[in-house]
């Protein structure tokens, strides 16, 4: 099981005045790589919440991989990055690298996400955009890789050059 947790970052959301259509998205994808949603907010833009909320997922709780959805564009309150920057360890940009790259393929608006993915302890932590098919879409692209990445960051496997299926 792979334990997950959640941080819609809105500021009409933490109002009550938009509902959190993105955070439904993720908690019914993630169960198909056996994730269990054990944590789930809420906060507005505010990059001190968030980072607040980051630590707390990562540090306090322990949970694997935290997706965070909202606060990747271009506007002023957009700062998820920045705090997700601000709490991460090291960076794994491959994995915004391909999310964008292939969403350009739908929508050219893609290349104007910010969005990070990055590494706290043993936990993943990806920003994903706001939007319920921009959630949708960038998770589909990388689902299927990221319990081995979980897997590494645990320190139950440690092979990483192999495509499943490949003879060692």
């Amino acid at each position: 099981m792979i334990k997950v947790g959640i941080l819609t970052i809105s500021d009409k959301g933490s109002q009550g005045k938009r509902k959190d259509l993105s955070g439904k998205i993720i908690k019914d994808i993630v169960l198909k790589i056996n994730g269990e949603v054990q944590y789930y907010k809420i906060i507005p833009d505010e990059k001190k919440m968030i980072k607040e909320e980051l630590l707390k997922i990562v540090d306090k709780l322990h949970l694997d991989l935290i997706f965070t959805t909202g606060g990747t564009g271009l506007a002023k309150r957009d700062v998820t990055p920045e705090a997700t920057l601000e709490v991460i360890d090291k960076e794994v940009p491959g994995i915004n690298e391909i999310i964008r790259s292939e969403s350009f393929k739908k929508t050219k608006r893609a290349i104007l996400s910010r969005a990070v993915a990055g590494i706290r302890k043993e936990s993943l932590i990806i920003n994903l955009p706001g939007s319920p098919s921009g959630v949708k879409e960038s998770i589909e692209i990388v689902l299927e890789t990221i319990p081995h990445g979980i897997e590494i960051l645990k320190g139950q496997t440690s092979e990483c050059g192999k495509n499943s299926g490949e003879a060692g």
